[in-house]
């Protein structure tokens, strides 16, 4: 525990020595911030007691998959910064460091895709085989214990934070799960606004990511949040994330950091198509470095399979996350639109 308030290391001993993190019970910082460490990579805060200051319930993961470092390098500085005493929080946060295993051999994943086991789907099927689809539960677990302490009514946020495999005419943008009955925020989107974050792709069907089950079971602001793209440990220009690092952190440290929604700000896609990898020789009929958000004429043939051609719909249909070697009944490929949000809550 001293160790941890010295140096701030959670990340690094999460990873290197994580046995010495089990069964350190809560703790107190001298500025009056609760730590109760959850796990290796699991660590949340409470901020000294404000009856004035409302608090949100904020989930910060990055690491879901193990080489989307930047995000990964982020959340460790916050950490590290709570930790000695340098940032002071206003509301309570849940940090989750996702793929351990897979940052310590810089790869996606070590077995399985993580952001493919929320929801449940950890279990189903051969259920709990490996250390991704148990590390996926463990997540899952976390979020649930932290937002049952959320009183009715209060603001629940989750960023789930990643970096993309390849280039984007887009670089940053967010996916915006499907909410059912719910209502898209106006907040929210200025939020992300001040991330850096002016693309937004609206998902209209359930899915097995992170931040669809927390929006879908737990109500909670969730995103799946693109913020650049793949680069090892060490590697990344981090004057690109400047904005993100600032605004995340207004969000833990500022009572109400609430910017401005600016609608000429931020470009708008919904999903049209999701193409699933169903045969081993599944193609993708444009080259492996055509950035995301790359768009193509109606009836442009974009995959196939042997039972099926892939093509563009409509003019001015784009690709986004493209990758022919998923695993088979996997998404290879979305394609997205541009399209308006006439309806927005607060």
């Amino acid at each position: 525990m001293q160790r941890l308030i010295e140096t701030g290391d959670f990340l690094e001993i999460s990873r290197r020595e994580p046995q010495l993190l089990n069964n350190i019970p809560p703790f107190t910082l001298d500025n009056e911030t609760t730590v109760q460490v959850v796990a290796p990579g699991i660590i949340q805060f409470a901020p000294p007691q404000n009856e004035s200051v409302t608090l949100k319930h904020i989930v910060l993961s990055c690491g879901v998959h193990g080489n989307e470092t930047a995000p990964i390098e982020i959340c460790d500085e916050l950490v590290q910064r709570i930790l000695t005493g340098q940032l002071v929080l206003k509301h309570r946060v849940l940090f989750l460091f996702g793929n351990l295993a897979a940052m310590d051999i810089a790869e996606r994943f070590v077995e399985e895709n993580m952001n493919r086991l929320f929801s449940g789907a950890h279990s189903q099927g051969p259920g709990l085989i490996n250390a991704e689809r148990r590390r996926a539960k463990l997540l899952e677990d976390s979020i649930t214990a932290f937002f049952a302490s959320a009183e009715k009514g209060a603001t629940r946020i989750h960023y789930d934070l990643h970096t993309a495999i390849r280039d984007s005419k887009n670089e940053k943008f967010a996916v915006y799960p499907y909410l059912h009955e719910r209502i898209h925020s106006k907040s929210q989107l200025a939020f992300l606004a001040a991330c850096g974050v002016k693309t937004i792709l609206l998902s209209e069907s359930p899915t097995t990511t992170f931040s669809y089950y927390s929006s879908h079971t737990h109500h909670a602001h969730a995103f799946t949040v693109e913020l650049g793209k793949v680069r090892p440990f060490g590697e990344n220009d981090m004057s690109r994330f400047e904005q993100a690092k600032t605004a995340l952190t207004k969000l833990i440290s500022d009572a109400d950091f609430s910017p401005e929604y600016q609608e000429n700000d931020m470009l708008i896609y919904r999903v049209n198509q999701v193409i699933n990898r169903e045969h081993e020789n599944f193609q993708l009929h444009f080259d492996d470095d055509t950035p995301n958000f790359t768009d193509y004429a109606k009836g442009t043939v974009l995959a196939s399979d042997p039972d099926h051609t892939y093509v563009a719909e409509m003019d001015g249909e784009a690709i986004v996350f493209p990758n022919a070697n998923v695993a088979l009944g996997q998404r290879a490929l979305l394609t997205v639109v541009p399209t308006k949000l006439d309806i927005l809550d607060v």
